[in-house]
């Protein structure tokens, strides 16, 4: 099976969270790239790319995306998927059965997030309490409207604190060697030219993003 793998380095300090791809806690840790299209592959095929690194409490995500027609409506735990939006599936752990966590993010900043038993059932929304814990920026107004026809590079970065996750699945604290299973997508559903597109290759005919089985791996060292 091909199934991507990323090493998650750990921050020597904490990273500020201000969306400098190059700055210097970011600039020699490699990206991973969202580059393959479900489906046929779409017109518009944004450069999308991601780094990880790992603080003692927290998992620092950044997204950065050379992109057009970008567009931003959706607010929080809205269907920002309709929206210039990248988005992290995971599971803390190796065990699919214990679910995985859904957090999508638009261009303008705002995220849903749920935990999945099964793909597609029955979710549970992540509280607002413990969304607000999660540090955010984006380089894009929380707003875009009307669609920028672009070219637009823009960029976003979230630290997750690794407690929230506890509040609703079981955990695998990220010590040296440990694994979780994961996934990241870039798609941009109800935007003028739409298109759907994973790091780690899904073996369906058509977009679907819950495909916990085809998730790759974070490795952390």
């Amino acid at each position: 099976m091909n199934r991507e793998s990323y090493d998650v380095r750990r921050a020597p300090t904490a990273v500020p969270v201000d969306g400098h791809w190059e700055g210097a806690a970011w600039k020699d840790v490699p990206a991973l790239v969202i580059a393959r299209p479900m489906g046929e592959r779409p017109p518009h095929h944004p450069d999308t790319r991601a780094k990880l690194l790992l603080e003692p409490d927290a998992l620092q995500i950044i997204f950065r995306v050379e992109d057009r027609h970008v567009r931003s409506v959706h607010g929080h735990q809205e269907a920002v998927c309709r929206d210039s939006c990248v988005e992290f599936f995971f599971v803390p752990g190796t065990d699919l059965g214990d679910g995985y966590f859904n957090l999508e993010t638009n261009c303008g900043g705002h995220m849903l997030f749920h935990h999945q038993l099964v793909p597609r059932g029955p979710a549970v929304t992540i509280s607002r309490e413990d969304c607000d814990r999660i540090a955010l920026h984006h380089s894009m107004p929380s707003t875009v409207e009307p669609e920028i026809p672009g070219p637009v590079v823009w960029t976003l970065q979230y630290r997750l604190p690794l407690e929230i996750l506890s509040h609703y699945a079981p955990v695998t604290h990220p010590e040296p060697g440990v694994r979780w299973r994961a996934n990241f997508y870039k798609c941009a559903d109800r935007t003028s030219h739409p298109h759907w597109l994973t790091w780690s290759i899904v073996h369906r005919p058509q977009p679907d993003f819950h495909v916990p089985e085809d998730f790759g791996e974070l490795v952390f060292v």
